[in-house]
Formats: C-alpha cells, structure tokens, sequence
C-alpha cells in the first residue's frame, strides 16, 4: 500500500474519530454563527442548542471521514516535493529540506481539492443543523405581524385572527431529513445551490494550508533540537503530536474565523421570515450586510466554542491519524516479515 493511501486512510479515520467526539459543540457553534442579531444585541449562549436529528449527525460524521481525500493528495504532492528538494540538494541546489511556502502550497492545492469534492455534503450539514433554528423564526415573524394586524383590527376580525394565532402557535419546528434538504437547496439554487458558500470556503484553503504549515514546522524544529542533543531520531509521542496539532489549529483558526461565519451564514436557509438582514445574494453582500446590522462582532459569534471544538478535534485527528499510520507501518513490515520467513522454509 502507497503512503498516500496508508496516510488517506488514517486521515479519514482521524477525522471520523474526532467529529464522534466533538460533534456537539460543532453543532452548538454553527448555530451561532447563523444566528442573526442586531449590533446590541447579545448572542444566545451555546447551551441553549443541541444536537436535534441523527441522520445530519451522520452526514457530518461521513463529512469528516472524507478528509480522507485531503491526506491523501496531501501526502501525494508532499511526497513529491520532498523528492525535488532531495533532488535538487544532490546538485547542491538547497539543503534537502522542504521551506515553508512549500509545505503552505501542498496544503492549498489538497485542500481546494477537497473543497470542490465535500462542499455538498457541507451545505446539506449546515441546513440540517439551522433548520429549526429557521423554522422558529419563521414562525415568531408570522406571530408579530398577526399581532400587529389584531392591534388595528375590529372585534370581528380579532376573533379570526385570534383563531389563527392559536393554530400558528401549536406549529412546531419538526428537524427534517437528507432529502428535505436535497430538495429545499435544489429549489432554491438549483444544482449550483450545492455549491453555496465555495468563495469564502476556497479563501478558508487557508485554515488547514496555516494548520498544516505550523505542524510541520514545529515537528521539524522539536525532532531538530532532539538530533542537536545527540538524542536518537525516533517518531513524535501521541502527546507531543497532540499538542502540536492544538497550538497548529488555534492558529489557523484565530486568523480565518470570520471566513467561517460568512460561509456558514451563506450555506444556511435563507428565507427566514420578511427579514432583508437575514438573506444574503452572495459573499459581498453577506459581509456589507454583516458589518451594516451587525458590527464586526458578528464575524466573531461563536468564536469561543469553535476554538475549543477545533483545537480538541484537530489534536485527536493529527494523534490517532499518526498512530494509525505508525500501525499501518508496522503490519505491513511485520506481513512481509511472515513472507520472507515462509518463502525461506519452502
């Protein structure tokens, strides 16, 4: 097996494990984000949303198990610039190492890959997970304006409209399934809608390309510092590579969590209620519009669950993907072992 496929595997894995894990706070933050407010007033807080349907907990599992894809043209383009630079020090051409510009354009160019692949099963996450957060609104918008219309109504038509109001009242929000999704994103955009948010999702190649870079950089300098002081080269510890991971993520995250808003706010229902604040035509609008009703605050909703549900999902992802790869290593020298011992004694 390549060490792509040995590392997309693990990758995908990693992935899956760590969305298990922080799945509820990931939920918990994307409703955040999509909540609208104006410049006063204050978000809700994180405990009053909760995971609601199991089936876009399952999409969001399987979305994190195809960052498979990410590791293995990581891995792929990773390989190949190594074997340049090996190439190119042979001819006294540099040190034989990888700079990094070089490991910030690998994680680009496997991450925009990803991008283009994934986005789907993203916008149908992020609808699944604000829909009854939609719904509700929908519903307060409707209850405003029959309460206004029975302030200027006469006895007869208050009595109508008090019947109403009982009847929109009993509705409940009701979480629906992967094809309500399909079908509600397909009505709206059409095939493209699927698409929703790729602009700010494609800048945010950025998060993991950063992610990736401080990693890579920090596990250089530690196994660096260790050869300085004679120490025998051995692979990072699961807790040195769960560190690094955290402190790789927090960076990443800090710098493009505004991105992040924007996407989600694009990807989520738009039509809630008459509200023009809460409908978004595309990027540019969503960040005029953002700025206009919002402030800069709102680039930031959310920030603190986000860091903690990153950072502890990236730190377990980089952990188990590395210690499935260093198993993956060893199964495979310990088969071609048992091969080479039973070929010797026929």
């Amino acid at each position: 097996m390549s060490s792509a496929a040995v590392n997309g595997l693990s990758g995908a894995g990693g992935g899956i494990i760590a969305q298990i894990i922080t799945y509820p706070l990931q939920t918990v933050n994307t409703r955040q984000q999509t909540e609208r407010s104006a410049k006063k007033r204050k978000a809700r807080s994180g405990s009053s949303a909760t995971p609601a349907s199991t089936m876009y907990q399952m999409l969001q599992v399987i979305h994190r198990g195809l960052q498979g894809i990410y590791y293995y043209f990581y891995q792929i383009l990773k390989n190949k610039v190594e074997d340049i630079a090996v190439a190119r020090s042979k001819k006294g051409l540099g040190d034989g190492t990888v700079g990094m510009l070089s490991w910030l354009g690998i994680a680009a160019v496997a991450g925009s890959i990803n991008v283009l692949l994934t986005n789907p099963i993203w916008v149908l996450v992020t609808r699944m997970q604000t829909h009854t957060q939609a719904k509700r609104k929908i519903l307060e918008s409707k209850r405003e304006l029959l309460l206004k219309e029975m302030s200027r109504a006469n006895s007869l038509e208050v009595a109508v409209l008090k019947d109403r109001l009982v009847k929109l009242e009993s509705e409940k929000p009701r979480p629906y399934g992967t094809l309500q999704a399909i079908q509600e994103v397909y009505h709206e955009s059409g095939i493209r809608g699927f698409w929703k948010g790729l602009i700010p999702t494609l800048i945010m190649v950025c998060n993991p390309s950063i992610q990736f870079m401080i990693y890579e950089t920090l596990a250089k300098r530690l196994q660096s510092k260790r050869s300085g002081k004679q120490l025998p080269k051995r692979h990072l510890t699961a807790m040195e590579v769960f560190l690094l991971g955290a402190l790789a993520k927090l960076g990443a995250t800090v710098v493009t969590y505004p991105l992040l808003v924007v996407k989600s706010r694009l990807q989520a229902k738009q039509e809630i209620g008459s509200n023009v604040m809460s409908r978004y035509t595309g990027t540019i609008d969503a960040i005029i519009k953002m700025v206009r009703y919002e402030g800069l605050h709102g680039f930031y909703k959310g920030m603190g669950t986000k860091i903690v549900q990153s950072v502890f999902a990236a730190s377990v992802l980089f952990m188990v993907k590395e210690e499935l790869v260093k198993l993956a290593v060893l199964l495979v020298a310990s088969s071609r072992t048992m091969l080479i011992t039973t070929s010797k004694k026929q």
